[in-house]
């Protein structure tokens, strides 16, 4: 008997023009393989390709294909010779007469034919299934096993290639890339009927064809979560990051009907860290995706909704509840609401970064690129652990790393742990006092422009890679005037809300507001998005958690 398929989807092709002769073929394969395999049935070239182009969308294994020899309009070598480009480790049959040994013999050199089969094979037993069993053998003994993930395929040096990318890393979701270049990715190309000119084309698991999707889109197709399932909750946390995924563990774990709405990814700054070393209980660090990814989980299990590419434009007071609103017009609502969130890195304001953004030019995203820099001379813009982290984590491969600070030093605003180990690594330098004045280059970056900051003296560079990460604005803006925020956008809570600690005019409530408790009542905040916060993963972890607990106490008194 045949052996089981190492993969769940794994079919074995059978194409004939006869249609008599192409139920045979299917019955006997059917007969001795059906239970282990999907036999798959054609009468044509064609159709047998687009089956072929079809089942690679989807992911699924092609291991032996039967192709007849004499067919019109294309015959089974000139099939055979397509399908090797559509699945290259598929073991190839040609099905063929007598009169026909010469042309199949020819075939081995043409199309690397491993076997010809003489019609009639009967009976099955002596003369059919111990080639197929053969063949299946060899080809289970293969590296056929394709990484069961979505498959991206686009331009090395394209901003919505690396968008994409950057999406599906930063929400756990495996993913193969492939660059138009490659020979992979023409195939893909050509399985998905697509010539290459809008990009980046993306295949889920399901064999889906997203060509240029927008995050939302994406989100739905490789199974995030984008809609609520109720209407009310107890508790709506918006933002992601340490203190969003705290607030939501916390809430979820005590009992609150909780949901989390993040517009990108869960882990916020703190999930692109390649390692974080200071975070209490990690004492060999931890990257930023991997606690992120933990924190996650440890939400779920406890029943929290975690929302992804719900894009939050505004928060209203109608009663007791608190509704928030989304870019597409629905609205959730809820008792209580903690605002989570956090900060984004600033553009760097200098000529030619803004086009270059995702083609050599990229704010954060050290991870997803780590790989292509290999070898290469990378520049870092930023002095504090974000900066000093990524720099720790490129120079495993780079060939240089430079660290561009603005001040004298990295001490003002880098941990000191990290200032130890860029001392210590060959291949990093800092230069202090210096500012990137421009960024030069065609469809990738090529030059940097540098200037000192206090000379004013300017020399180009090469450089094909620059990472920046450069202060921090508050993601705010969308609050408008609904909650009080200081002159820098950063929100205002309990004794920080007035300059006596007195409660805000607008405030509505006898008691004064709570340590994180915005000015509206019932309204928290967590994490870096609040004024004088320390801007640290633990403290925000730390923010989160007792934001929940001062949600408790509101929802008792109210």
């Amino acid at each position: 008997m045949a052996q089981a398929a190492d993969a769940a989807r794994t079919v074995i092709l059978t194409v004939d023009d006869d249609p008599g002769v192409s139920r045979a073929v299917a019955r006997d394969l059917r007969r001795r393989y059906g239970e282990s395999y999907r036999i798959v049935r054609a009468e044509s070239g064609e159709s047998a390709l687009e089956a072929l182009r079809e089942l690679k969308l989807r992911g699924d294994l092609v291991a032996v294909i039967l192709a007849d020899y004499r067919m019109p309009q294309m015959n089974g070598i000139e099939f055979l010779e397509q399908a090797l480009d559509v699945y290259p480790g598929a073991r190839r049959v040609l099905l063929t007469a007598y009169a026909d040994t010469n042309a199949a013999i020819d075939a081995i050199n043409v199309i690397d034919l491993d076997h010809y089969l003489l019609k009639p094979w009967d009976p099955p037993e002596e003369k059919l299934y111990p080639v197929v069993d053969d063949l299946l053998e060899a080809w289970r003994c293969s590296d056929y096993r394709p990484v069961p993930s979505t498959k991206v395929v686009g331009h090395r040096w394209s901003a919505r290639s690396s968008d994409v990318r950057e999406f599906l890393a930063r929400n756990q979701v495996p993913y193969r890339w492939y660059s138009v270049e490659e020979p992979e990715g023409q195939r893909l190309l050509s399985a998905a009927e697509q010539d290459g000119q809008r990009l980046p084309l993306v295949i889920t698991p399901d064999g889906t064809t997203l060509i240029e999707p927008e995050a939302p889109e994406l989100a739905a197709r490789v199974g995030l979560a984008t809609t609520p399932t109720a209407e009310f909750y107890d508790l709506v946390v918006i933002g992601g990051g340490p203190a969003g995924l705290g607030a939501a563990v916390y809430g979820a774990s005590e009992g609150l009907r909780t949901v989390l709405v993040e517009r990108s990814a869960t882990g916020g700054q703190a999930g692109q860290s390649s390692r974080i070393e200071n975070y209490l209980g990690f004492p060999d660090g931890v990257s930023g995706a991997q606690l992120a990814e933990r924190a996650r989980r440890q939400a779920t299990r406890f029943g929290a909704e975690i929302l992804t590419t719900r894009e939050v434009v505004g928060l209203e007071v109608n009663g007791a509840a608190r509704v928030v609103r989304f870019a597409d017009g629905s609205a959730v609502a809820a008792h209580s609401v903690i605002l989570a969130t956090g900060v984004q890195y600033r553009q760097l304001e200098a000529d030619g970064c803004h086009d270059l953004t995702g083609c050599g030019v990229f704010y954060g995203s050290a991870l997803t690129e780590a790989n292509a820099c290999r070898g290469h001379d990378v520049y870092i813009v930023g002095g504090a652990n974000s900066a000093g982290q990524a720099a720790m984590y490129l120079s495993r491969t780079a060939k240089s790393v430079t660290l561009l600070v603005r001040g004298a030093d990295l001490s003002v605003s880098m941990s000191y742990y990290l200032i130890q180990q860029i001392n210590e690594s060959p291949n990093i330098s800092v230069r202090a006092h210096t500012v990137v004045e421009a960024a030069h280059g065609g469809e990738h970056l090529e030059q940097l422009t540098l200037r000192h900051a206090v000379s004013g003296e300017s020399e180009r560079v090469d450089a094909q890679w620059m990472f920046v990460f450069i202060g921090a604005a508050p993601l705010t803006d969308w609050l408008g005037e609904t909650v009080l925020r200081d002159e820098r956008g950063f929100i205002l809570a309990g004794p920080d809300l007035s300059a006596d600690g007195r409660p805000p005019v607008s405030w509505e409530l006898d008691r004064p507001p709570y340590h994180l408790e915005t000015s509206i009542p019932g309204v928290f905040v967590a994490g870096d998005a609040r004024a004088e916060s320390a801007k640290r993963v633990a403290s925000a972890v730390g923010e989160g958690a007792m934001a929940v607990m001062l949600v408790h106490r509101y929802l008792e008194q109210s």
